[in-house]
């Protein structure tokens, strides 16, 4: 495809959508910025069936940004649980207070109000706008990108700072005037349901016919990956740490909340350490022990992006705290995960939360 036929492409999707697209996605209904907003964090680096359940909740308790603002973040964090990629939990929050406190409570509706939130980037501002309002903005998300790359044959990878400029440049001519919010879930829909990364459906593209990429056979190859770096150093890294489950008479589990950064921030979280016998020896300065030894139980193991995670928990049953025991009370809580009744609502990692059902199964 030619840039002078960029403008085509933008009528091209708009009516392929009427037929193909996305029509019935929750975010899709009564489209304000606020939900269109919510949506679209949720779905960065998130697969649209993972997301689904977790808007309709997240919808269900905080209907308004006002309501999101004035909730506390552990709610926030535990309507999050399980959804993964912590920091947008925390920087919609602290988006949702700068709306509240700066703008009226109204999420705002300019392009530089929308990008100086936290967590919103020049592609989630510009397609927030023309989801919710039909404003004139491109957007560039990975299934644009990919899109766009494949259509003009734009060789290199998106990673490289002149090969995004290119890509800006066409996804702004390929925004037509008219039918952006159409246009612009389209190119979305596009990108995540026919022109995949692996195995893209060509024969289902209304672009196939003009798509450089398909022409010369080179789909599979368009766009380039990420410059591969040395294979030592893309070596999947392992850690290992050591967990306290230290469980009282009445069922409750002694969690702590971990710093605001790094991994989980924010959420509650067993005792952790590094070694086995700082696990204990933690247990046995802090803990009243109702059991002379605290045991292991099983091994959790937990995958992140870029390395995996193995979790030995050390059960240790116990009466809460020595008497002098020095743990700071703000961040530190007794909860009960088998009392649905007055339970407390926080943030949790996926894998804690399994852990912690499984307590409630009858592990003791």
């Amino acid at each position: 495809m030619k840039p002078a036929e960029a403008a085509k492409l933008g009528t091209t999707l708009v009516e392929w959508h009427a037929a193909s697209g996305r029509h019935d996605l929750p975010w899709q209904r009564d489209r304000t910025p606020y939900r269109v907003w919510v949506s679209e964090i949720m779905l960065q680096q998130t697969q649209v069936a993972t997301v689904i359940p977790y808007f309709e909740r997240f919808m269900a308790r905080f209907p308004g940004v006002v309501a999101l603002a004035d909730a506390p973040s552990d709610e926030v964090l535990h309507l999050w649980t399980g959804l993964g990629y912590y920091a947008r939990a925390r920087n919609l929050h602290r988006a949702a207070q700068r709306v509240r406190d700066e703008f009226g409570g109204e999420f705002p509706r300019d392009y530089a109000s929308v990008a100086s939130l936290p967590g919103i980037g020049r592609s989630t501002a510009g397609a927030i706008l023309a989801l919710s309002l039909g404003a004139r903005h491109a957007i560039l998300d990975g299934n644009v990108k990919r899109v766009l790359a494949r259509a003009f044959g734009i060789q290199g990878s998106p990673a490289e700072r002149a090969i995004e400029q290119r890509l800006w440049e066409l996804s702004e001519a390929c925004t037509p005037l008219e039918s952006v919010d159409v246009y612009t879930q389209a190119v979305m829909d596009l990108g995540a349901t026919v022109c995949t990364r692996r195995r893209p459906a060509c024969a289902l593209c209304p672009l196939a016919a003009r798509c450089s990429a398909h022409f010369s056979g080179r789909q599979h190859e368009i766009p380039a990956p990420k410059r591969r770096e040395a294979p030592a150093a893309r070596a999947r890294r392992a850690r290992r740490c050591w967990m306290v489950v230290a469980l009282d008479t009445e069922g409750a589990v002694l969690l702590e909340r971990r710093p605001e950064r790094g991994i989980w921030g924010g959420l509650w979280c067993l005792p952790e350490f590094d070694t086995e016998s700082a696990a204990r020896a933690f247990a046995q300065n802090h803990l009243r022990a109702l059991s002379l030894q605290p045991r292991s139980l099983g091994t959790v193991r937990h995958s992140f992006t870029h390395y995996d995670l193995e979790i030995l928990p050390v059960l240790a049953e116990c009466a809460g705290f020595q008497s002098g025991s020095v743990m700071e009370p703000a961040r530190t809580l007794w909860y009960n995960p088998s009392r649905e009744e007055g339970r407390v609502r926080i943030g949790l990692p996926a894998p804690i939360k399994e852990l912690l059902e499984t307590l409630t199964q009858g592990i003791r």
